[in-house]
């Protein structure tokens, strides 16, 4: 493992005064501290207006306002070859709308970044969540520090459960001490001391507390509430101290100015320590409930403090199972009930000081420190790993060695005297599980993509067991294929699905085409002509996408087929129709979910709008064709754009729409699980674009999705064995799927047999003939 050696913190920094300052501070300082060779550096966040006298440790500065200063901050960053960047996010110290520039500057990062949320909105605005949305995209692990973080940005920001790390806020450590010692040296001797500390402002609630003091008082004559903390100096700048000068004249009025005491200063922490050493109880009184993280509750929790607070998100989880007490949100009467319950029952106080300093022994900076420089590390080694993977990508066009060699060993073992089996465990077939037209037409397909020059043909026999297996599958009597065959050569219902009689006669028209035996060809377009009379009643538009793909075949083979190109056509308007009224500004796509082989249906267009393009061009009298051929290639083009961009993930690679989205209606997709068919797709269609418009884009993109099966991907696991030509079904969140079934083996083949084609027509400068996949 390489060692991590230079880490850099953005955020806020000391002096500047502010919570988040504070604990990048502290966070830079401890994470300094737990490796002796390890470099830290703070690239801190400067409101405008304002200049500080910054420490050494702060090695640049942005002016939140300037959105020049992102850019020099992201290039003194890259230029710094810093291995990881640590983002302390919050609302408010970032420039542009809902803190918008900090985007400027980590999308031009080179180095990973792990971004800590010091607030996570349930109910953000757009701009807001757009914002979430693309750090997410950007950062290579999200930290939060509460339960209920993980589970706004599992559910509002659709963010991968496996990004995000739960990391408790940090606590000095401290020994559990009485608090007489410490009250004797800050002027309290003999008092019961309530505290509350951190910069005031309204959401503080702080005159809840003070209106909870008569009550207190009545139990404790000699409570005092001691305030201490100066106002946020965001407040300062827009109200002066009219706040503080409200919660002074409240407390007159109560008539309890002996009982409440109010210290404007921001402390150093060894002061701050020694006043929450002194307090009895500490109290959080906060108004809002989406209070993410609280640094001055952490604290005193840490130091083994009697704790009441209301239930915003961290206290719910922190004081849970009588680790502190919870009250109702501006309940002073129920605040001044507990906190007198606390002062007169020295038993239960002690009982609870000692479970929550008990409980706070992990949250320690060093402990905290160890958690976020192993996802430092994580975050390294995984950008590490996937720099590999791209490199070895962008030698992929360029070096005609660069694909790998075409290995059928898997395949072989999959296929018996029947076809292509459906499932295996591990590496060995699973016969439980029988046989399906589907795999066995994709496995046509791959007989016919490897009679092109440069690829060894698949055995004959094997080529007519896969034919026959189709021919077979053919029902007279309901003129449609059945799919799905047990071990034992019995079919197991009468039709199959709308899309494996699609995918079928997919199978057949690139038969009729393409396959070296001139009987077979023969075969292929009479069984697709029988086939394809039914279709125009199906309502799948995958099954549609699939026929134009055979149909992209067929007409080749069989030009004077008037009612095949009727056909094409038909269909190819049905996915223009639904293309029209599902798209949007958001969404650019053909259903209002995403499910699977999704480039299918892009694919389908392009090569029509190809086929009817020519058509025009040769038959200049076509009416309207050379009209319709545009609108095919914009759609599917444009569809395609969008689908690419929907399956990138934010460090580049190809992350493949997961199973556990199919069916969601206009959601980002899942991650997981992520499987072969839906990159065998996507290789296809791109190139299928770049024969349309020529954009060598598209050939890159292509290398790109076909570097997830060697290991491009969000586990930076290689997916197929070089050797055997064997392919796993698929990414789980934490693992790759071990099975190697037969649509996974296929999927990866015909892949490779497009990228090896591609690899031979870059290098000879051609044009490349339609391919087949």
């Amino acid at each position: 493992m390489v060692a991590l050696n230079r880490v850099a913190f953005i955020g806020n920094s000391l002096p500047r005064r502010c919570g988040i300052a504070t604990f990048t501070t502290d966070l830079q300082h401890a994470v300094a501290a737990s490796r002796p060779d390890l470099e830290t550096v703070v690239v801190a966040m400067t409101d405008h207006g304002q200049v500080y006298d910054y420490p050494s440790t702060v090695g640049f500065q942005i002016n939140d306002d300037q959105p020049e200063d992102y850019i020099r901050a992201a290039e003194f960053l890259n230029d710094g070859r810093f291995e990881v960047v640590s983002l302390q996010h919050e609302f408010g110290i970032f420039g542009g709308d809902a803190g918008s520039h900090i985007l400027a500057l980590l999308s031009r990062l080179n180095m990973p970044v792990v971004t800590t949320l010091h607030t996570v909105l349930a109910e953000p605005t757009k701009v807001q969540r757009e914002v979430i949305v693309r750090i997410s995209e950007i950062s290579s692990k999200i930290v939060v520090m509460a339960e209920k973080g993980r589970e706004l940005l599992r559910t509002v920001y659709q963010v991968a459960d496996e990004k995000i790390e739960v990391i408790a806020h940090g606590i000095p450590e401290f020994a559990f001490v009485e608090p007489d010692e410490a009250k004797a040296r800050r002027g309290f001797s003999d008092r019961a001391v309530i505290l509350t500390f951190g910069l005031l402002s309204h959401n503080k609630g702080i005159e809840v507390m003070i209106d909870a003091m008569p009550a207190i008082l009545r139990s404790r004559p000699d409570a005092v509430y001691v305030v201490l903390g100066a106002t946020h100096p965001n407040l300062i700048r827009d109200q002066g101290e009219a706040y503080r000068d409200s919660l002074v004249a409240r407390v007159r009025k109560l008539g309890i100015d002996k009982h409440v005491v109010f210290l404007d200063q921001f402390v150093d922490q060894p002061t701050l320590l020694d006043f929450i050493s002194m307090c009895d109880v500490y109290v959080t009184p906060y108004l809002n409930e989406a209070q993410m993280t609280s640094g001055t509750l952490a604290y005193s929790f840490g130091l083994g403090k009697a704790v009441v607070s209301t239930p915003y998100w961290h206290a719910r989880e922190l004081l849970a199972d009588g680790r502190g007490i919870l009250v109702p949100f501006g309940d002073a009467a129920a605040i001044g009930h507990e906190i007198a319950k606390l002062l007169t029952n020295a038993v239960l106080r002690q009982a609870m000081r000692k479970r929550a300093y008990s409980s706070s022994r992990p949250m320690t900076w060093e402990r905290t420190a160890e958690r976020y420089v192993s996802t430092f590390d994580h975050a390294g080694r995984r950008h590490r790993l996937k720099a590999i993977a791209r490199s070895d990508t962008s030698t992929l066009l360029r070096d005609s060695r660069a694909p790998p060699e075409m290995r059928i060993g898997h395949f072989l073992s999959m296929c018996d005297d029947t076809g292509l089996f459906q499932h295996a465990v591990h590496c060995v077939p699973d016969r439980s599980h029988g046989y399906c037209v589907d795999d066995n037409a994709r496995a046509l397909l791959l007989a016919c993509a490897l009679n092109i020059p440069g690829e060894e043909r698949l055995p004959e026999v094997l080529t007519a067991r896969f034919a026959g297996f189709v021919q077979h599958a053919w029902n007279p009597d309901t003129k449609r294929f059945r799919n799905f065959m047990g071990f034992n050569r019995c079919w197991l219902e009468d039709s199959g699905s709308e899309d494996s009689h699609g995918r079928t006669l997919w199978a057949l028209g690139v038969c009729a085409l393409t396959d070296a035996s001139l009987s077979r060809r023969k075969w292929a377009a009479a069984l697709f002509a029988e086939a394809a009379r039914n279709v125009e009643v199906f309502r799948s538009p995958r099954a549609w996408a699939f026929v134009l793909l055979g149909l992209d075949g067929y007409c080749a083979a069989v030009p004077g087929d008037a009612d095949a190109a009727d056909l094409r056509l038909r269909l190819a308007d049905r996915l223009i129709a639904i293309f029209n009224a599902v798209e949007t500004q958001d969404w650019t796509w053909f259903e209002q979910g995403l499910a699977y082989d999704n480039a299918r249906l892009s694919q389908a267009l392009i090569l029509t709008g190809i086929a009817t393009k020519d058509m025009a061009t040769k038959d200049m009298a076509t009416k309207g064709m050379a009209t319709k051929s545009a609108v095919y290639l914009d759609a599917g083009l444009k569809s395609l754009r969008w689908l690419v961009k929907q399956q990138t993930a934010a460090s580049g690679q190809f992350r493949p729409v997961g199973t556990a989205g199919f069916g969601e209606t206009r959601r980002k997709p899942r991650p997981f699980d992520q499987q072969p068919l839906e990159a065998a797709a996507t290789i296809a269609a791109c190139l299928a674009a770049w024969r349309a418009d020529h954009d060598v884009e598209w050939k890159a993109e292509a290398a790109r999705v076909f570097a997830w099966f060697l290991g491009s991907n969000d586990l930076s696991t290689s997916l197929v064995d070089l050797e055997t030509g064997s392919c796993r079904d698929g990414l789980h969140p934490d693992r790759p799927n071990e099975n190697r079934g037969g649509e996974s083996v296929v999927s990866y083949l015909l892949g490779l047999c497009e990228i090896r084609q591609l690899a031979r027509l870059s290098e000879s400068r051609v044009q490349p003939a339609p391919l087949v996949a």
